[in-house]
């Protein structure tokens, strides 16, 4: 499960990213606003801490700008401004959740934990285009109903294109998807994995575009 740290602070984000991985989970951090929007645009999460004091872009501004595109990802406001004015407004901008620094870390956890399973009741699991269906909590494919197996890989990018269905994706953005940011990156995965789907599930589902990336057009 994949979330997203954005935090200026070095040596807090990266106790609370080690702290994180820990606790099982795949962990980015952002450390401007403006790396965090980036990083939401080319990534899904389970769920962002959030801090307000953001350089380039607020965090304030970063959590309007995700849910003025509707972005339903669960997100839990971390930062020092501790009056009840500040909460309210993070709140009302559409936080989940705000905790105040310093916060205890098994308390910290604990709502992560929580936020996720509201988010995960409010994700569809289901995501279909062209015959094609894609089961994100069994992790199955299907072709006109019928099941094909695919790789872990393949069902990585295929999940990533599907949930932008009508939008280019970048190789950059789809090896994200399958790579966290400390592991090497294969330099012929992505090709690979796209020729394996168009393989199993049609030429015609991914299309390429030079200087843009992938995308699975919406349905007509």
């Amino acid at each position: 499960m994949r979330l997203l740290i954005a935090e200026d602070d070095p040596m807090l984000g990266d106790g609370l990213r080690r702290a994180l991985q820990r606790a099982g989970y795949t962990v980015d951090l952002a450390v401007t606003g403006e790396e965090a929007m980036a990083a939401t645009r080319a990534q899904d999460y389970a769920l962002i801490l959030l801090d307000l004091g953001l350089p380039n872009i607020s965090g304030m501004e970063a959590l309007k700008a995700l849910r003025g595109r509707r972005d339903p990802t669960p997100v839990i406001i971390v930062t020092a401004r501790d009056r009840p004015e500040q909460k309210v407004e993070g709140l009302d901008a559409g936080a989940d959740d705000y905790v105040v620094k310093p916060f205890d870390l098994d308390e910290l956890l604990a709502r992560i934990r929580a936020q996720i399973r509201r988010g995960e009741k409010r994700t569809s699991d289901a995501l279909s285009a062209h015959g094609v269906g894609v089961d994100l909590a069994a992790r199955t494919v299907t072709l006109e109903a019928e099941p094909v197996a695919v790789t872990a890989k393949e069902f990585k990018v295929l999940a990533a294109l599907m949930r932008r269905m009508g939008q280019f994706v970048s190789k950059e953005e789809l090896e994200g998807a399958l790579y966290d940011d400390t592991a090497e990156i294969e330099s012929n995965t992505i090709e690979v994995a796209i020729y394996g789907l168009r393989r199993k599930l049609g030429s015609g589902l991914i299309v390429t575009a030079r200087g843009l990336g992938y995308t699975i057009p919406k349905d007509t």
